[in-house]
């Protein structure tokens, strides 16, 4: 039997969210004693926790944990070579969604049965070592402050944004109600719920929070979408969700397909935190399968994305062959606004490059441990810098698309404005109109139309 007390030295601070852990064998060899093809390690675990020394433990978990052993010995097996160790792959553990108590005590058990064949032909275990990964103290303060920060700042934005469309007297179009659902969506992933962590043991932390970027990664795809959508000119009918069904519809699919895969893993690990996907053959080659699959569909996806974007750009710059028939001041005021918008289009593309790659890096990562391979690390610079974009980018697209109020008149027959009403329409910022949906998506409809 093993045992051993692990200290969460973290709750002096500030708690941890989560923990994985992870085993690495020190197998020695034996001439009489080879690991057998296939061999398995099976496992008595049980864990247990206690918030002070001198108080009793209580149990969490009590389970048979079976692991496959991929060992190899890269010395001849000879006598000569006897009592050196076996290089094993990690095999993962234990993974529970909060760390909430001050010790943890974790009993590892080896029990041997030969007629069963149960822990036979595994060779000497000389050793077992555990490796722990956590989101550390440094991590989480600067975690902490980033949402209790955004939030209120994103709420305040979104609040004002849908003000504003509630003011106008025509309804909202669907550009500005996805703009608001995004909003909703940024909302909701960033409400700093870990705070509650400090004081309540909530193991289904890290599958709400998967839940929550699920929800934003859905929306945010679905956004895109629909917002170069609703700036081409293609004849059809648009400003209505329907007309989005063959785009939107496999990004629905595919978030309820990443749902199910995980509550098959994070959803059993609420009552069991030693299960893994990755512990199985069949598991392992799902999940390899079904990263690869995302992989590649997130890449179709940025190339469709790239595509929609390039003819929406080929439309305006067709459209502004008409600016200089305009007035001077409408002509300067459409060469902003088409300014600003290309900017915010090339803006949208880099985004969603480095959400993808975030997205396909994230899950490498995550799989490293399990499945060994190639060595990707996610540094906390990364991961705190794409959950910053996200929320300058919504940030910016509702302060952009918030309707205007002033009633800047429209063009006289001769195409004329004065001078005053031409001063306002430089100083506004928005790219939107007060009659109806964006002044760049009434420009490139009105050619529609034709």
């Amino acid at each position: 039997m093993a045992g051993a007390i692990i200290e969460n030295m973290s709750t002096k601070k500030l708690c941890i969210v989560g923990g994985i852990l992870l085993v690495f064998q020190i197998i020695a060899f034996l001439v009489g004693g080879l690991i057998g093809e296939n061999a398995e390690v099976s496992m008595d675990v049980s864990l247990a926790y206690r918030d002070d020394m001198f108080a009793e433990w209580t149990e969490m978990a009590h389970e048979r944990v079976p692991r496959k052993l991929k060992c190899t010995f890269t010395s001849p097996k000879t006598l000569e070579y006897e009592g050196r160790y076996y290089e094993c792959d990690v095999l993962p553990f234990m993974e529970i969604g909060s760390v909430a108590h001050k010790y943890y005590l974790l009993n590892i058990r080896l029990p041997v049965n030969e007629k069963k064949k149960i822990n036979v032909g595994i060779g000497e275990i000389k050793d077992i070592q555990l490796v722990g990964i956590h989101q550390n103290g440094g991590f989480t303060k600067v975690w902490f402050a980033m949402k209790t920060f955004l939030t209120p700042s994103i709420f305040i934005i979104m609040v004002w944004y849908w003000r504003r469309i509630t003011m106008m007297s025509r309804p909202p179009v669907l550009l500005e109600k996805v703009i608001f659902a995004l909003g909703i969506s940024m909302t909701f992933i960033n409400i700093p719920v870990e705070w509650f962590s400090i004081g309540f043991d909530w193991t289904w932390m890290l599958l709400f929070g998967d839940i929550r970027q699920g929800i934003f990664y859905a929306m945010l795809l679905s956004f895109w979408i629909i917002f170069c959508g609703e700036h081409m000119m293609d004849q059809h009918e648009r400003n209505h969700i329907a007309g989005y069904w063959k785009q939107v519809g496999p990004i629905a699919v595919g978030s309820f397909c990443l749902f199910i895969f995980d509550m098959c893993e994070r959803g059993v690990q609420l009552t069991n935190p030693f299960y893994s996907i990755w512990t199985t053959d069949v598991g392992t080659e799902l999940a390899m399968a079904f990263i690869i699959v995302a992989g590649i569909c997130l890449c179709l996806y940025f190339l469709f994305l790239c595509f929609m974007v390039f003819q929406v750009f080929r439309n305006i710059s067709g459209k502004q062959s008409s600016l200089p028939a305009m007035s001077k001041v409408r002509r300067l005021h459409y060469e902003g606004l088409i300014f600003r918008f290309k900017f915010l289009m090339l803006i949208t593309l880099a985004c969603a490059a480095m959400t993808v790659i975030f997205f396909i890096v994230s899950q490498v990562t995550e799989g490293h441990w399990k499945w060994g391979g190639v060595t990707v690390q996610v540094n906390s610079a990364f991961f705190t810098g794409i959950y910053g974009m996200w929320n300058l980018y919504v940030f910016a697209l509702m302060f952009l698309y918030a309707p205007s109020h002033k009633n800047y008149g429209e063009d006289q027959s001769n195409g004329d404005l004065g001078v005053h009403s031409g001063e306002e329409l430089q100083l506004t910022t928005t790219i939107t109109h007060v009659d109806g949906p964006t002044e760049i998506y009434k420009l490139t409809r009105k050619e529609a139309q034709e």
